[in-house]
């Protein structure tokens, strides 16, 4: 695929389109960043986050999920998902986020490491590329006023 940036902040701009919103108390706002390298004064690379205003392929971008309860009661059983654009390869949870179970399906959720995937009749284990939903349960109650965030990292195909 070439490297066409036109096409490239469409699909950005499609990429947020496809966040799921949740109506109630409960407000979702989902952002897309993309991972920039830099070198830094010691040698080593910095990674920064920045607006993913364009992106091209084998690019990384982060996927942050930030809830916030804006009812009067907490909020508890709490499920946020989301799903993976098909532009999109799943590649990990982002820094300081906690591990989501996956899918490969979108019925059947868990560890990566517990997927399987039927392919040309026979069944074989799951990996990151065939990932097509996120989700987090959240164990605590979410209080009134009380905000977080989720996240995952991807690669632009």
């Amino acid at each position: 695929m070439r490297n066409n940036p036109v096409r490239m902040s469409l699909l950005l701009a499609g990429l947020l389109a496809a966040v799921p919103a949740v109506a109630g108390p409960v407000e979702i706002k989902s952002t897309v960043l993309a991972e920039k390298r830099a070198a830094a004064a010691d040698g080593t690379t910095r990674v920064s986050l920045v607006p993913a205003a364009r992106v091209t392929p084998g690019d990384r971008v982060v996927f942050q999920l930030e809830y916030r309860n804006t009812g009067q009661q907490s909020a508890s059983g709490l499920v946020i998902a989301n799903p993976v654009p098909a532009a999109m390869q799943y590649v990990s949870p982002a820094e300081g986020s906690p591990a989501p179970e996956l899918s490969v399906d979108g019925t059947t959720f868990g560890p990566l490491s517990s997927l399987k995937v039927r392919e040309a009749g026979a069944v074989r284990p799951a990996v990151a590329a065939d990932v097509r939903v996120v989700r987090w349960r959240l164990a605590q109650p979410v209080a009134p006023g009380a905000k977080g965030q989720v996240a995952f990292r991807a690669i632009l195909k």
